[in-house]
């Protein structure tokens, strides 16, 4: 089953932006009730896994598991308080944003300009590399030496997508401002208070709870929240009629509507994702606190269906690796084989 090709309205990706400004104003009152029923279930789960962890392992591990949805949360909830779009307050979204980076182990700051850039330019092949998951178009894919391809083939493989590089990301690419380092002190002051809060609280972690409250809770909800993470940013823009351009002919706003999915979750899993799936009207604006988003789908139809995908059509998505800019589809490492010219 193939996801549903790009459904165009009468109205303009431009035209849009002007509708949905009227969808960004958030509710500080909503804002702060959203922010205790994630955090508030998540440090319970945290201290109850601990407890049972004195009793059984694999109860710990259970509930550890569950607890990594409530750190998936956070992590969305971070996410709008880095688009300003979480409290009409900038200062108080960042601050929040930089709290709830200590949890996610993530630098907000860092992350912050990171997923700026990528929002800036989705789906520009001349523009690649920062923020976004590395994608080759099928040209570039046969230039590369046998070696060079190997990598790639490696990289794009779901074992190391999905498992390996969650764990990369999130303990250890993101304690150090990778891409950075140049650019200003406020990302290296984000990243090393970050790793010095964690580790303070991992200190105290183990001093209380004993390596088996590192193994058995931190590890398994941090790295169970993390692949789920991956998962969703890659089928949010890693779909087969997904859109890339070069510079020239590259869109903001027509990448944004069209190369961005609207991944149709059941309700429990658009609330712990906090509504991520519909990326499409995220992205075209991205100032709408996460709790609107459904507002924006129920009073405008049209929206529904652009790039609509269901969790049985989008594990096609992972075997999706090229973009082929003649039939302008990603495509599989097997199709570009079969289309590769003859040496």
């Amino acid at each position: 089953m193939q996801e549903k090709s790009p459904e165009r309205t009468n109205m303009t990706p431009r035209d849009w932006v002007r509708v949905l400004a009227k969808y960004r104003e958030p509710n500080s009152l909503r804002s702060s009730f959203e922010l205790g029923v994630s955090l508030i279930p998540f440090v319970v789960l945290w201290v109850l896994a601990c407890w049972v962890a004195d009793y059984s392992y694999l109860a710990a591990f259970l509930i550890s598991a569950l607890n990594g949805l409530f750190l998936l949360r956070l992590f969305c909830i971070q996410h709008d308080c880095g688009h300003g779009s979480f409290f009409g307050n900038r200062n108080v979204s960042d601050w929040v944003g930089r709290a709830l980076g200590v949890v996610t182990l993530t630098p907000y700051d860092v992350w912050r300009r990171s997923h700026s850039i990528h929002h800036s330019h989705a789906g520009d092949l001349d523009h690649r590399g920062i923020g976004d998951v590395m994608t080759l178009t099928v040209e570039e894919y046969h230039q590369r030496t046998a070696f060079g391809r190997l990598l790639y083939r490696a990289y794009r493989h779901p074992l190391v997508m999905f498992g390996l590089g969650p764990t990369y990301l999130f303990i250890l690419q993101n304690r150090l401002p990778l891409g950075f380092m140049k650019q200003g002190r406020e990302y290296w002051i984000s990243a090393m208070g970050t790793n010095a809060a964690i580790a303070a609280i991992l200190g105290t972690i183990v001093y209380f709870g004993g390596l088996q409250a590192l193994f058995l809770v931190f590890l398994p909800t941090t790295l169970i929240a993390a692949s789920i993470g991956v998962w969703l940013f890659y089928v949010q823009h890693q779909f087969e009629t997904t859109h890339w351009d070069q510079r020239e002919d590259w869109q903001l706003h027509e990448s944004a509507l069209y190369g961005s999915s609207h991944y149709d979750l059941p309700p429990i899993l658009r609330w712990f994702t906090a509504n991520i799936g519909i990326h499409h009207v995220h992205h075209l604006y991205s100032r709408i606190p996460f709790y609107r988003l459904t507002e924006v789908l129920r009073d405008h139809n049209e929206l529904v269906d652009i790039s609509r995908m269901t969790i049985m059509q989008s594990f096609k998505c992972a075997s999706l690796d090229l973009w082929d800019e003649k039939s302008r589809r990603l495509i599989s490492f097997a199709a570009a084989r079969k289309a590769a010219p003859a040496n």
